[in-house]
This record gives structure tokens, C-alpha cells and sequence, in this order.
């Protein structure tokens, strides 16, 4: 499936789902089209049956740098810019697949925000991330319900009421990104984080990260029955009996790509 919006674009290659901001003249700004874009791409990638793994990532040399500082002071952004874009973000971070961002160059703002909303977080070491919303007199609306579960809530909170940027190595040290590498081999990590999502079994992976992110609103005792029925989905899905054979061939299991009629 291939999706090319006026800011965003959508591909499935080889089993990873693809989503490019792609406004590379200004540093992929975020407008309020980029965010219709962003909905209809991260729909795409939830519905692609060729999407195993989805990479969100920034044509140029920025992942994003956040809000179009043009845009807002013109009034171009308001209430559907907001709606949309916590539409996007919450569907990624919804997706029944794993979502990696591959961050370089600048992270800033709504760039940190589309981050967060990822599973994943691989960074170049030339790096920038911060907030930098209540600089402009905004709340950041995509972080502000998301970063305390990341980092905590006493960084959370000087991360967003202080607007500090940071360098790859401080975000590595309280959690914020889950690796960071050089950035001339950025491209082979970035593959080998992708090999890696391929290796688990989707349907176990779907059930995990649903379940992991209900474990903060939920208490685990009620979750109870919730937990049994999704195990008893994984003992019958085809990746337990793949994984069985593969024990008995003494054999890494392979879930990608899957066997004919899944």
C-alpha cells in the first residue's frame, strides 16, 4: 500500500510500514495538513496487511521541528490542528503493531510529541529533543499525557514547564529514547531495531503492548480475565506452532515473512 499526502507519506516495503513527514524545507513544521496527512497515514499503516513493523521518521535533515512558528502566528492553527494531531498520535500509539521512531537532526516540540506517542525510540547521536510548547504559550498536547509514564513525573514535569533541550545522551540516561548511535551507522541500527520487531510473534506483540499500555489505567487484578483470553489467542495463532517447531528443529522461529494463507 502506498499513500502520498501533501505533507506526509505512507509505503509498505518488505513488511515495514513507512510513514515520512515530508515538509524537508522547514524542517518538517508541523501545520494543520500535515496533521490531516498524519491521520490518514497512520490509518494506512494500522489497516495495511503488509505492515508488520511501522518506522515514523522525517524526510531531510530533521525528524520534526515541531510547530509551524509561521503558521501559528498567521492564526492557521487551531482547534482542527489539535484535534487532528492527538488523533494521529493516539493512533499510533493504539496500533495493534510495533512503532518505531527514527529520530535525526532536530526533535523538537511536536517532534518530541510524535515521538513519544511511538513504541520505540532509536537516535541519532546529532540529535536535538526538547519541549518547547509553554515557551509559545501552548501546553504540549501530545506529551503532556504520555511523558510522566516515559520518564516520570519529576522529569516530566521540567521537561515540559521548562522547555530545556537535550542531547541524545541525557535523553538515553532518564529513559526518554531507547538507544542512541552514531550517525553515519544509523541506518544499520535502524535495521537491526526493524529485524528485531519482525522477530516477535505478532499476535503475541499486539496483545503486549495493548496490555502494557492498559496496566496505567487500569488495576492489574481487574485485567484478569483480559490477560487469560489473549494468552488463549496466542495458543492457537500459527506463531505458537511455528515457535513449536522451531524448538524441535533447534531453530530461531521466524514469523516473517508469514507462511502462505496468514
Amino acid at each position: 500500500m502506498k499513500l502520498v499526502g501533501a505533507r506526509v507519506r505512507y509505503e509498505a516495503v518488505d513488511g515495514v510500514g513507512w510513514i515520512t513527514l515530508a515538509r524537508p524545507q522547514v524542517l518538517n513544521a508541523l501545520d494543520t495538513q500535515l496533521a490531516t496527512d498524519l491521520v490518514a497515514a497512520v490509518a494506512a499503516a494500522e489497516a495495511d496487511p503488509d505492515a508488520w513493523v511501522v518506522v515514523v521518521t522525517g524526510e531531510g535533515r530533521a525528524f520534526s521541528s515541531g510547530m509551524d512558528r509561521g503558521a501559528l502566528s498567521a492564526g492557521a492553527v487551531g482547534e482542527p490542528f489539535f484535534r487532528d494531531w492527538i488523533r494521529a498520535l493516539n493512533g499510533l500509539e493504539d496500533m495493534g503493531k510495533l512503532v518505531v521512531a527514527a529520530i535525526r537532526g532536530y526533535c523538537i516540540g511536536g517532534g518530541l510529541q510524535l515521538a513519544l506517542a511511538c513504541d520505540l525510540r532509536l537516535c541519532a547521536a546529532d540529535a536535538v529533543l526538547g519541549l518547547g510548547a509553554t515557551r509559545h504559550g501552548l501546553i504540549p498536547d501530545g506529551a503532556v499525557l504520555r511523558l510522566a509514564r516515559v520518564v516520570g513525573l519529576g522529569r516530566a514535569k521540567e521537561l515540559a514547564l521548562l522547555s530545556d533541550q537535550l542531547t541524545p545522551e541525557q535523553s538515553l540516561r532518564m529513559g526518554l529514547v531507547n538507544w542512541v548511535v552514531p550517525v553515519e551507522t544509523f541506518d544499520a541500527e535502524l535495521r537491526r531495531v526493524i529485524d528485531k520487531c519482525l522477530a516477535a510473534a505478532p499476535t503475541a506483540a499486539r496483545h503486549t503492548k495493548r496490555l502494557l499500555l492498559a496496566s496505567f489505567h487500569t488495576d492489574p487484578r481487574e485485567l484478569i480475565d483480559d490477560v487469560v483470553a489473549a494468552q488463549m489467542e496466542c495458543l492457537r495463532a500459527w506463531e505458537l506452532a511455528e515457535s513449536n517447531r522451531a524448538w524441535d528443529e533447534r531453530r530461531e522461529a521466524r514469523f516473517f515473512p508469514p507462511p502462505a494463507g496468514v
